[in-house]
């Protein structure tokens, strides 16, 4: 998905200046990375709060346009208000699509229902990661990495080193970790039942 953003530079500063900008429904940001200084910005506030509510944008190389200028940078964070739904501030890092980047990108699930381990033996899923952090080019980033658990049984695991992932990206390991990302296990009130059901067993007499 190619998310495009228009922003104009930005050259007051501080607080004060920061809420008369989200008065006029604009949201202060800056931009920095690269050979480039940062750059302070603005954005208008209801685009840009439409595509942080959509899960692609944080894990995409997006398009911004400064004052007529094309950016290519990628979310590195947005502050948002307690409670309201409103975007006080947001960071974005510039990219050179020649060289790899480190990204976060989500998980999908999918089949956890036609399973084995559920639909036949009742499991549940567990997941130890919904994200994972990857090495790629800007232009290979995926918006995510699929885990197909169509054949997972009670008991079985899915780590790292097991999933597949498109051309051109890698996981980023950290030593000979190969961190765990889903499990099937029994339930736990199955559980329970069974070993009450052991318990209640009478030990035949000797």
């Amino acid at each position: 998905m190619n998310f495009e953003l228009n922003a104009q530079k930005r050259t007051l500063q501080g607080s004060g200046a920061s809420r008369r900008l989200r008065r006029a429904n604009k949201v202060p940001g800056i931009i920095y990375g690269g050979v480039t200084a940062p750059t302070s910005i603005e954005l208008d506030h209801n685009p840009l709060l439409l595509a942080l509510r959509k899960e692609a944008f944080h894990a995409s190389v997006l398009t911004l346009t400064i004052d007529g200028v094309v950016e290519t940078v990628l979310l590195r964070d947005s502050q948002m208000h307690p409670y309201k739904p409103l975007v006080l501030h947001v960071d974005f890092l510039r990219v050179d699509t020649t060289r790899a980047i480190h990204q976060k990108v989500p998980l999908h699930f999918i089949n956890a229902d036609i399973a084995p381990g559920v639909k036949l033996n009742g499991g549940a899923v567990t997941h130890a990661l919904v994200e994972i952090d990857v090495t790629c080019l800007p232009q290979d980033l995926p918006p995510f990495i699929e885990v197909d658990l169509k054949s997972m049984q009670i008991g079985h695991t899915l780590h790292v080193s097991q999933l597949t992932f498109p051309s051109g990206v890698k996981p980023v390991s950290h030593g000979n970790d190969d961190p765990l990302v889903v499990a099937i296990s029994l339930k736990r009130v199955a559980a329970v039942a069974a070993e009450g059901e052991e318990a209640a067993t009478p030990t035949p007499a000797a």
